[in-house]
């Protein structure tokens, strides 16, 4: 279905990737716990070092930018726009979306106070605002900017119909497990390379008194995130993409497969803090605090999620690379996955500040400021790795660069919103349903199908 977002890309490369990643989160242990240092510099020192991006004068005009990004990370991005500002006279005002931001979007539209920008999270979301006629194309300039800095593959994904409409501001690499190094030291645990070592070092711990696993299941999007990775890593790359675009049911056996793996996990009497019924009432930032707080009998050891986990584990007194480390998600099948996300800047009114916000968005200037103050990534091959704020962040980010356009972009990110980005509805419930039983896969499996059929408008 988003033939743009499926770039061909090899089992060799995503294997390297796992490999970079492997290496670089090795060197964890190592990394420098400063990570706030320099967060009181708006400019990044980009405006000396920078692209030397050229921005026109904007006086008198003003501009609204839309985007679900709250707390640190949306204080962070305020930051850049402060120093769009600064570079342009316009005014800028952050306008906080809801989930999902189409359906936000839409009751902005229909009321005729659309946002000039909105930062949107999945390429289905795009080409929904393209199919809808709220995006507009990207200008020369802005264009100009992408080509410059940016793979052909993350260009791809942010276009609809050969056409340019997205800018990807900021990427993810959702295929870490984050780890209280404490309960891990206590348990004797060592980091899992595989599937199996992983429940090795789950019992480790159980034993020792902490319960391994903290679920963010009150947010559906991390549920699908640990399916996509045991499903790439289990399935392999080529099953992932046709699952991607429905073009193999939801009841194919290789999902039957990922989901009776997950259950081992999911499923396991007192392996996940508060039970079923804790995770299904545990938001996504309370998932990794709770990981990182009461010292060495924290509510659990482990919590998956991307490298944005940095920013909640800033919100307690554990320190990245000595209280809190990380592990890539280990290999289910031959191979470690790795999974991308990201959101894309796109303009829904066209002015010369909106086109003039979409070209810094797209420059390594904009995108050095954020990489300073933590928690950030950057699809951007010309923000330098000094940027990010310690080792394990720059080697992140390094990893991500080295893929170059062989990377497997977030699966339900690349659905149809209805079922792929719908809080309450599609992937995101029933997979919230598969979490309170995980002995039933058949019957996730029927309502997986049921509704990807539904939302894609096609029973194959």
């Amino acid at each position: 279905m988003r033939g743009n977002s499926n770039t061909i890309r090899t089992h060799r490369a995503v294997t390297t990737v796992a490999a970079l990643l492997a290496g670089a989160l090795a060197l964890t242990a190592c990394s420098s716990s400063d990570d706030k240092k320099g967060s009181g510099d708006t400019s990044g020192g980009a405006t000396a070092s920078g692209s030397g991006v050229t921005l026109p004068k904007l006086n008198g005009a003003s501009l609204e930018v839309a985007a679900v990004w709250t707390g640190t990370e949306q204080a962070n991005f305020k930051k850049v726009l402060a120093e769009f500002e600064k570079r342009t006279g316009a005014k800028v005002t952050f306008v906080p979306a809801q989930d999902p931001i189409i359906n936000f979007l839409g009751s902005k539209i229909a009321g005729g106070q659309p946002p000039d920008v909105a930062l949107l999270p999945q390429p289905g979301a795009i080409k929904q605002a393209v199919d809808k006629k709220w995006a507009k194309p990207l200008g020369p300039d802005a264009l100009k900017e992408l080509q410059k800095n940016y793979s052909q593959g993350w260009q791809d994904i942010g276009k609809v119909d050969g056409k340019q409409y997205g800018v990807y501001y900021k990427a993810a690499n959702k295929s870490l497990i984050w780890y209280n190094a404490k309960a891990f030291e206590n348990a004797g645990a060592k980091e899992p390379k595989t599937w199996q070592e992983l429940l090795t070092a789950a019992q480790a711990v159980y034993d020792s008194g902490v319960t391994p696993f903290s679920v963010g299941g009150a947010d559906g999007w991390t549920l699908t995130d640990w399916f996509e990775n045991v499903y790439l890593s289990q399935a392999g790359p080529q099953k992932y993409d046709q699952l991607a675009q429905h073009k193999i049911k939801w009841t194919d056996p290789s999902v039957k497969q990922a989901l009776t793996t997950l259950a081992q996990i999911w499923g396991k009497k007192d392996y996940v803090a508060g039970g079923a019924d804790g995770a299904l009432q545990t938001e996504f930032p309370n998932s990794v605090t709770q990981t990182f707080t009461g010292g060495d009998q924290p509510k659990a050891a482990m919590v998956y999620e991307g490298d944005f986990v940095q920013v909640n584990i800033g919100d307690t007194k554990a320190k990245v690379g000595t209280d809190a480390k990380v592990f890539p998600f280990p290999a289910v099948g031959s191979t470690a996955p790795v999974v991308s996300g990201g959101d894309a800047a796109v303009i829904l009114k066209d002015s010369k500040a909106a086109q003039a916000l979409a070209t810094f968005l797209a420059s390594p200037d904009a995108a050095t400021i954020q990489a300073k103050l933590g928690g950030y990534l950057s699809p951007n091959k010309n923000v330098p790795d000094s940027a990010y704020p310690n080792p394990v962040q720059q080697k992140i980010a390094k990893a991500l660069i080295a893929s170059g356009d062989d990377f497997r972009f977030d699966m339900s990110d690349q659905a149809p919103q209805a079922f792929g980005g719908t809080p309450g509805k599609g992937e995101w419930k029933d997979l919230q349903d598969f979490l309170k039983n995980p002995k039933d896969v058949a019957g996730a499996q029927a309502k997986l199908e049921k509704d990807a059929a539904a939302a894609y408008g096609n029973g194959s």
